[in-house]
């Protein structure tokens, strides 16, 4: 295998490759730096590279598997991954893509982060991600803007921008991402990639606290369902003290990506009230995957909730976080700054939670007589780099909520989703829909989005950049 290809496979294969001595973690380590360190200057998809520490674990790994039986490792033992730099690594620089934290060294893992190094995996080091995590692109100041693999003139989205990046272009077979608002979905789809934003209380956010009422949640992000499953199993537990919790599922989510499901009732829409039609490639890659659910033996129907009435409350929840990130004004981008001026008062805010909880009831509802809703994941194809830079914030807002529009409803209800790859665009950019599933139903999805990618394969598909 040849170490384009190499870079390429999926991590469940990485990973039997090294228990088989086949390759080393140290060579898989080594291979991702050097990919790197050759082709990230163009796509600006890393903040924090911590090469030394990753070939020293990478050694001490390798060290283990010379020695060692490795039946017993776990199952990503060795395997390269990349945190998103809104989340902690002790002794790595944590700088929530503001110049202002440029130099904010962690003292802590974040709990997602320990259940991962347990898991015998490899920091290679943090992504790219717009400032706070608060905008579906990836451009923050005092950073290089984040670029697509599939085409550098546009974004990869946001705000795991740099996730799925790194992933696309074969900078690491893995990568955490978190979802606010469609943050893992819509980078997902922009790259080519899977997304799962897992069910509100699936994966903790331990040690912190949860400041936006539950709407964000962490997830993996990935070429393949089942890489994508294996690394929410790892993710996924209650934490003493989480503010939400779910109870483990019956059996594994890798497990979920071999057992097609039984026929699902399946309900669909290419539009979305109150915002109105998808863009007309995005319409398209819901009806093929309508066709195919069709082939596959489910039962498809036309159908949505209605979601007239959310948009302002989720917009108040969500502008909160730029508040609650208590970063001074005078340093944060102009995008930024402007939500920060909207913020409402406490008892607004509190009002807001109550709105959106109200219609994220409706929301849930709509699945009574449902297991499935196929969406597009965003209402039209990814913006180039720098294409709202010129708006003032009240437009960039409405073109932000038009944008990702199918997203944050599944926030406010707390319901899994995941996004797939469907094809591609004129511009050769990557457009994909996502799966909703019932509240604490990712198996389901999971099972449904492996039986659509084995009807209709992609994990082949590469960048020509990363080549």
């Amino acid at each position: 295998m040849n170490q384009i290809d190499l870079a390429f496979t999926p991590a469940l294969e990485q990973a039997r490759l090294i228990r088989n001595r086949d390759i080393s973690p140290l060579e898989l380590v080594q291979l991702y730096l050097e990919r790197i360190q050759r082709l990230d200057t163009h796509l600006g998809s890393y903040f924090t590279v911590i090469a030394e520490s990753a070939i020293a674990d990478a050694e001490a790994k390798t060290e283990i598997l010379v020695k060692g039986d490795t039946s017993q490792l776990p199952l990503f033992f060795g395997i390269p991954i990349t945190i998103k730099d809104l989340n902690c690594v002790a002794g790595v620089r944590c700088t929530y893509g503001t110049p202002a934290l440029i130099n904010n060294q962690a003292t802590y893992d974040d709990g997602i982060v320990t259940r991962i190094k347990q898991a015998g995996m490899i920091i290679l080091g943090k992504t790219a991600t717009s400032e706070l995590g608060s905008l579906p692109y990836t451009e923050p100041a005092g950073f290089p803007p984040t670029r697509n693999p599939w085409n550098l003139d546009y974004t990869p989205g946001g705000s795991s921008g740099g996730a799925a990046a790194a992933v696309a272009a074969g900078l690491c077979p893995l990568a955490q991402g978190s979802d606010g608002g469609g943050s893992i979905r819509g980078p997902a789809s922009c790259c080519g990639l899977v997304g799962i934003k897992p069910a509100r209380g699936r994966v903790s956010n331990a040690p912190v606290g949860d400041r936006l009422n539950g709407i964000a949640t962490i997830g993996p992000l990935a070429r393949t369902v089942a890489d994508a499953a294996a690394l929410l199993d790892i993710m996924s537990g209650y934490v003493t003290g989480d503010p939400y919790w779910l109870a483990d599922p019956e059996t594994s989510f890798l497990a979920a990506t071999t057992q097609p499901p039984s026929p699902l009732r399946i309900a669909f829409s290419t539009s979305l009230l109150p915002i109105g039609e998808a863009d007309a490639v995005c319409q398209q890659a819901v009806l093929d995957t309508v066709k195919l659910l069709e082939e596959l033996g489910h039962i498809v129907q036309p159908g949505c909730p209605d979601f007239t009435g959310l948009i302002e409350p989720f917009t108040k929840v969500w502008q909160a976080g730029v508040a609650a990130a208590g970063i001074p004004k005078s340093a944060l981008q102009p995008m930024n700054q402007w939500l920060l001026e909207q913020t409402s008062s406490a008892g607004e805010y509190l009002q807001a939670v109550s709105q959106m909880q109200a219609i994220a009831r409706q929301i849930v509802a709509f699945f009574d007589s449902i297991d499935v809703l196929v969406l597009p994941t965003y209402l039209h194809p990814t913006i180039r780099v720098g294409e709202w830079a010129d708006l003032t914030p009240e437009e960039t807002l409405q073109k932000i909520i038009h944008w990702v529009a199918p997203c944050p409803p599944f926030n406010a209800s707390g319901q899994p989703a995941v996004a797939i790859p469907t094809g591609f665009d004129a511009n050769n950019l990557p457009v994909g829909i996502q799966l909703i599933g019932r509240p604490a139903g990712e198996t389901t999805i999971i099972a449904l989005a492996a039986q659509l990618e084995a009807a209709k394969p992609w994990r082949d598909r590469r960048p020509t950049f990363a080549s």
